[in-house]
């Protein structure tokens, strides 16, 4: 990675977005590149549409700002889509990342910018299946490693249980770091 790489998450509160752009930017601290992960914040309750924001860089970053023109956008709700427009501000070689079980063809009918390239993973129905929860953040980690190569797999599972082992049981790890290889295997696009 030459340059900064700026990412865009859409979700809905409760769907872990805030934390995959943490953990996707602390990730990339144990590999000595410059981050920020930062949400956008406002009236926030279970259910409502966000966004978080991360940068990666091999230099410092001096920008302090939501990300207007991200070169990825990951969308956690895929009933978002449609909806909002989730590559508002991606070039035309940018990438979609969409929590779905429809294949990316379909997902991109619905989009606004039809050159951008579009992936989809069945997040959702990988996380009840590793994690027994509804929440696709940490699946998500695992398709975004897979389709932009930002890092190795490796160092995202590795991450996620340092990270997640100060937090829950090993169950809850052991899950999460399953959903992350699962989602690495299965995104299509």
């Amino acid at each position: 990675m030459g340059k900064m790489v700026e990412i865009r998450w859409h979700g809905r509160g409760g769907q872990g977005a805030v934390t995959a752009a943490k953990l996707l930017a602390e990730a990339a601290l144990g590999q000595n590149k410059y981050f920020q992960a930062f949400p956008e914040y406002g009236p926030e309750r279970m259910g409502a549409p966000i966004q978080a924001f991360t940068r990666i860089s091999p230099e410092p970053i001096e920008i302090h700002s939501n990300v207007t023109n991200p070169e990825i956008a990951i969308v956690l709700d895929p009933t978002l889509v449609g909806s909002i427009d989730v590559t508002e501000g991606l070039p035309n070689d940018g990438i979609v990342l969409v929590n779905s079980s429809e294949p990316p063809q379909e997902i991109k009918k619905k989009l606004n910018n039809q050159k951008v390239k579009v992936y989809s993973v069945n997040a959702t129905q990988i996380a009840l299946e590793t994690i027994g929860k509804p929440i696709p953040n940490t699946t998500m980690l695992g398709a975004l490693i897979k389709v932009t190569n930002l890092m190795k797999i490796d160092d995202a599972v590795e991450h996620v249980r340092s990270s997640f082992g100060k937090k829950f049981n090993q169950s809850v790890i052991d899950g999460n770091v399953k959903a992350v290889e699962r989602a690495y295997d299965e995104v299509s696009g």
